[in-house]
């Protein structure tokens, strides 16, 4: 692949018995019924949330020059196609394009290239001629002429993606594939390192918002994952708070009827973090608020065990139990998945079940991100 002339590639197959991306007319037309998403409303069908780059990251930081991103992304839900750009932490503004969407062309207004400011978002045209089917997987080819300057991003996004040929797991401006074909729940999973996917293997997708995703025919899961991240402190790699960015990463969304919070270990774990269990509580009361003004549902999820982490401590378990016993009582948010009862070892409370650990006491493995995604009640994100 060259920086020059993007490669336009056909849309590959998810896994066995996931259908291609079919050729169709595009464009939304009139929304659905208030009782779901309904076939014609756009729905973000894949997304990742934005954070600043680092010193430690050399190719963000510096940016890109005459350069093609290659994103592969599975959609969990299908129809006409279009997608989103954004500069969450840009200081500059970036042109964007040519690009290509399953080896179709992408407009924007009309034109092949758009500016994309600092600090806002871009949405392209519907792709001409594409539509998606759900599962599927989606190849996005996003030429940068540059040079862009540093570049906001997600840093591991636990598939394989590309610049120029050059494998990374990174993924550069492209924030969101959004389809027209969700007729299922329409959820947002604002979480840290384990709804990232911290503990399975690339390219494989089992997180568990994936797995969610593959229990709910027609639902669109958006994973606003990102590892290291708080509720309540921002941190310069790990992001800003899911109090800081739920706004941006959360609201923004279309179609979105459900938000499920899932943070809330990384402030009780991290250096300097916030262990008093009243403000840890605070924070999610927060968010439940501004979700409901936005006339979203809210669930909460019970922050797992990590009694195998090498910050644990009595103290912090106590503090993770006093938080725990009050999100269950419903009192917080508007439902409940409780990840502590799904990975919790019984003799053990503090710890994970060893046949879901990972290995590293924290983030479970594939198979306790599948007890995890069974967690989740479906009539909760209705």
């Amino acid at each position: 692949m060259t920086g020059r002339t993007p490669a336009r590639r056909g849309v590959l197959a998810a896994a066995a018995g996931l259908a291609a991306v079919t050729a169709s007319a595009p464009g939304a037309r009139a929304a659905g019924p208030s009782g779901g998403p309904g076939p014609s409303r756009w729905t973000t069908s894949w997304a990742t949330a934005q954070t600043a780059p680092t010193a430690a990251d050399p190719m963000a930081s510096t940016g890109l020059t005459d350069a093609t991103f290659a994103a592969r992304v599975r959609l969990t839900a299908g129809g006409a196609v279009r997608l989103r750009y954004a500069h969450a932490f840009g200081t500059a503004p970036v042109l964007v394009g040519p690009v290509t969407a399953g080896g179709r062309p992408v407009a924007f207004g009309g034109r092949r290239q758009a500016w994309l400011a600092a600090g806002a978002s871009l949405t392209s045209d519907p792709v001409a001629g594409l539509r998606a089917a759900e599962g599927a997987r989606l190849t996005v080819e996003t030429h940068l002429p540059g040079p862009t300057g540093p570049l906001s991003f997600h840093r591991n996004t636990h598939a394989s993606h590309s610049v120029d040929g050059t494998r990374t797991t990174s993924v550069f401006l492209l924030t969101g594939v959004e389809v027209t074909g969700a007729h299922g729940p329409v959820v947002a999973v604002l979480g840290d390192s384990i709804t990232e996917g911290v503990g399975t293997p690339d390219d494989a997708d089992l997180r568990w918002p994936d797995q969610l995703a593959a229990r709910l025919p027609g639902s669109a899961v958006a994973n606003l994952g990102i590892s290291g991240n708080r509720l309540l402190l921002d941190d310069a790699r790990f992001g800003p708070g899911g109090q800081a960015r739920f706004d941006r990463d959360v609201l923004s969304l279309p179609g979105l009827r459900t938000v499920l919070v899932h943070l809330g270990v990384n402030d009780l774990q991290q250096p300097l973090g916030q262990t008093d269990p009243a403000l840890v509580l605070a924070g999610y009361r927060q968010l439940v608020l501004r979700a409901r003004n936005a006339g979203l549902r809210a669930v909460g999820a019970t922050i797992a065990p990590f009694g195998g982490w090498t910050r644990w401590t009595p103290a912090l378990e106590a503090v993770r139990q006093h938080v725990n016993a009050a999100v269950r009582t419903g009192r917080v948010f508007d439902a409940v998945a409780d990840f502590d009862a799904a990975l919790r070892d019984p003799e053990h409370p503090a710890l994970l079940r060893p046949a879901y650990d990972s290995g590293d006491g924290l983030h479970p493995n594939p198979s306790g991100h599948a007890a995890l995604a069974a967690a989740v009640d479906r009539r909760h994100l209705l």
